[in-house]
Parts: C-alpha cells; sequence; structure tokens
C-alpha cells in the first residue's frame, strides 16, 4: 500500500515534490473510494488518483522518477557492473542541479508494517540511502548511508534493529548500488519485504500500455472467464478469444528476405513462442464470426490487453501506475476501470491506481473526492510542480470541477498562443 512518494531533481522536478495517497478531511466517497490500513498505526488511505496538467508540463517525468527509482532498486545490485551508469536524470537547465543527485524517497506498508526508504544518487553513484521502519509503530532506522566528497567515502550506520550480516554486506556494496539490494541478494530476510514491494506490488506502464500477451496467457487457464467478464462489463460485444501457441517458424519470413536476417531472426525467437489471438463475434443471423485481433479497434486491444493487468492487480492489491490511461479509450471506459477500483466487490484487497489524464469528463465529485484530484505544471523557469486539488478548497458536492479546471481556475493548463506569435 502506497502512503507517499517525494522526488527532487529528477528531469523536469527540480524542487522536492511530494503526492499522497493520505486521506484528507472530508467524508465524501469515503466507504468506496478510500480505506483503513491493518498496521501497528492505522492510516486512512485512498484508492486512486488522477493527474492532470498540460502536454509537456511533467506528469511523465512524474511517473519516470517512479519507475527509476524501481529500476535502480531492482537491478543495481545484479544488472550493472561496477562503472556503470544510473537510470537518472537531473533537472538540466541549472549549473547547480545538473551537476546534484536526484532524490526519491517512498512510504509504504508491508505486511502490515511501515517504511520509509529513499535515495540520491548521480549517474556515477548513490550519494546517500536510508531506511526507517516502523514494526511496533515507533520508528527504528535501519539503515544510514552518505558520501562524504572530502574523505572520498561512505558514512555508515547500520542500526542495532537491522540483523543479519550487516558487515558482509556493507563491504559487499558498490558505489553505484544500493545496500538494499546488495543486502537482499545476499538474503538478508529482514528487507526482502522491502524488495518485494517494488518487485511485485508497484506495477508501472507507459502511454503504450501493455503487449496483449498476458491478458492471452489467462485465458488459456481458468482465469478466462474473468478477462472475458471484463471485456463483457465494458461492451466489447466480444462473444470469446481464441488463443494458439505455436513456435517460430523461419518459413514464415518473405523468400526474398536476407539469408542472414533470417538466420539473426531464427536465433532469436528460437526459443520463444508466438501467440495468435482471435476474436469471436456473433454474425446477425446468430453465427461465430472469428476475427483477427489486428482488425479489432486500438481502443479494443488496448482495453483487451488492459483486462489481464487490471484483474491481477485488484486480485492481489497491487499498486498500479499508468501514464495518459485515456489513450485510446471512451470516456466511459475510463470511468469503468477507474471505478473498478472503488468497488469493494471488485477490489477487495485495496489496490490502488495512479494515472495521468487528460479526460476531464471524470474530473467530478461523483467520481473523485476532492483529494484524488492533482495537478501538474511548470513554471516560468520550466520546472515541474505538483499540488493537490484541496489546495483551492473547492466547495464539497458543489463546485464545477471540470468547468473549474478548463476555465483555469487550478491551472496545469497549456498556454496556447497565435501560431507564428511567441512570448
Amino acid at each position: 500500500m502506497l502512503i507517499e512518494f517525494s522526488t527532487a531533481n529528477f528531469r523536469s522536478l527540480r524542487d522536492r515534490q511530494t503526492f499522497s495517497l493520505v486521506k484528507a478531511r472530508g467524508d465524501e466517497l469515503a466507504e468506496t473510494n478510500s480505506f483503513t490500513t491493518v498496521a501497528i498505526n492505522e492510516f486512512e488511505l485512498l484508492r486512486s488518483a488522477a493527474i492532470y496538467g498540460p502536454n509537456a508540463g511533467g506528469k511523465s517525468n512524474f511517473l519516470r522518477a517512479m519507475q527509476a527509482m524501481k529500476k535502480i532498486v531492482l537491478e543495481s545490485a545484479t544488472s550493472l557492473q561496477r562503472g556503470d551508469k544510473l537510470p537518472v536524470t537531473p533537472f538540466r537547465l541549472s549549473k547547480e542541479t545538473s551537476r546534484a543527485p536526484s532524490e526519491f524517497e517512498v512510504t509504504f506498508i508491508v505486511n502490515q508494517v511501515r517504511y520509509q526508504y529513499g535515495f540520491s544518487a548521480t549517474q556515477e553513484r548513490i550519494h546517500e540511502e536510508w531506511l526507517l521502519a516502523y514494526p511496533k509503530g515507533l520508528p527504528q532506522r535501519w539503515l544510514g548511508r552518505a558520501w562524504d566528497e572530502k574523505t572520498q567515502s561512505y558514512d555508515w550506520k547500520l542500526g542495532n534493529n537491522l540483523t543479519g550480516k550487516k558487515q558482509l554486506w556493507q563491504k559487499s556494496t558498490r558505489d553505484n548500488a544500493l545496500f538494499l539490494s546488495t543486502a537482499v541478494q545476499l538474503n538478508s530476510e529482514q528487507l526482502q519485504p522491502i524488495y518485494d514491494w517494488f518487485n511485485n506490488t508497484l506495477r508501472m506502464t507507459n502511454v503504450a500500455g501493455w503487449s496483449p500477451g498476458y491478458s492471452a496467457s489467462l485465458c488459456e487457464k481458468s482465469e478466462k472467464k474473468q478477462i472475458m467478464d471484463f471485456l463483457h462489463a465494458a461492451d466489447l460485444n466480444i462473444e470469446g478469444i481464441v488463443v494458439k501457441t505455436e513456435s517460430f517458424d523461419t518459413k514464415t519470413l518473405p523468400d526474398d528476405m536476407p539469408a542472414h536476417v533470417k538466420a539473426a531472426l531464427a536465433e532469436e525467437l528460437k526459443d520463444k513462442e508466438l501467440v495468435d489471438i482471435k476474436t469471436i463475434h456473433k454474425s446477425t443471423e446468430g453465427d461465430e464470426v472469428i476475427f483477427d485481433f489486428d482488425d479489432e479497434s486500438d481502443g479494443t486491444q488496448k482495453l483487451f490487453a488492459f483486462a489481464g493487468p487490471w484483474i491481477d492487480t485488484l486480485t492481489n492489491g497491487n499498486v498500479l501506475f499508468i501514464d495518459e490511461l485515456h489513450d485510446n479509450l471512451h470516456p466511459s471506459l475510463v470511468r469503468f476501470l477507474v471505478e473498478l477500483f472503488h468497488d469493494d466487490e471488485t477490489n477487495p484487497k485495496n489496490a490502488q491506481l495512479v494515472f495521468t489524464t487528460h479526460e476531464t469528463s471524470i474530473l467530478n465529485q461523483e467520481v473523485f473526492r476532492r483529494d484524488q484530484i492533482w495537478f501538474c505544471e511548470k513554471d516560468g523557469q520550466q520546472a515541474t510542480t505538483v499540488y493537490p486539488l484541496t489546495d483551492f478548497r473547492p466547495r464539497k458536492g458543489r463546485e464545477n470541477l471540470e468547468l473549474a479546471y478548463l476555465s483555469g481556475r487550478y491551472g496545469a493548463l497549456p498556454y496556447v498562443r497565435p501560431l507564428g506569435k511567441r512570448a
């Protein structure tokens, strides 16, 4: 369960920006759109949040910051070698920030324990790393690590409550790797749940969404009924799905393709299976008509690709970040997808959804609480600011949020000038 995420000096996010899923005051839609955690210290959290803003306002960069944090946690100790660069990009429009480390911090709950974990990094090294745990409600500092430029070494503080082979893990941690990731690779059971939260619970996708492969794989298992129920609920008029899996055959390649290209493809795909998806529709006479998946609309293809990950997220109580959820989808389908998270029946484990969008038809108090709406825009120095609707104190149940936003009351709108004129 995600509580809060902060980042600074990453791409257009120059100053520290904090995004929170903590429920604010107000009882509107509380039973459907929020939940109370089961932990030593209870938290009232939100099940979803939407982020609005103009193109190039920094919405995608905010999600990329979370993606970068996840990537560094999962790969710094395994995929990177000594001297490899970390995937961080600072705010480049200032000499000061372009040389400074990027910062990431997340607070979340796993197995009823709250954790506050973060680090700062340049492409060359981890500069700081810290971890606080609250297993009994009070903070325990398990990890502190800070790079000292004068001594060209790290100042380490490993707390007494952190158990295991701490000295071995410390010595094994490279400059461009996280202690957390290194310790888990060296069998730290105590830190494993934190790593697993990034690996298993935190799910992310960009504007392209997912490939249809995962949804197709579920159609070959017992989850096929869930996929079909999802498609029927979305009113796609698909009566069935047929999935065929077969090995790659070079005979299917064009005869005039160069031999060396065929050989390269054969080597690359020799152990991979190709998935052929067919959809079944009913004719006006009631007969079954089979369509190739590519014959379906872009929106239908995207929604089918969404079905598997969406069901998996809701079933397992994951945290899902999506960029441009509205892309190729009708506004009613966007609302349908969001409200699956606001229903105890479809979201029994309190999965959470965070998404960016330009779809304003759902920007109303029938769908969202006021604390579920966020905005993102750049200031005069091209630095992104992320801020909640609650900063403006809109009237509960009365204010037309869509109209107020489009009229400029909350900012985060593009400033469109006549063609050929500049500010």
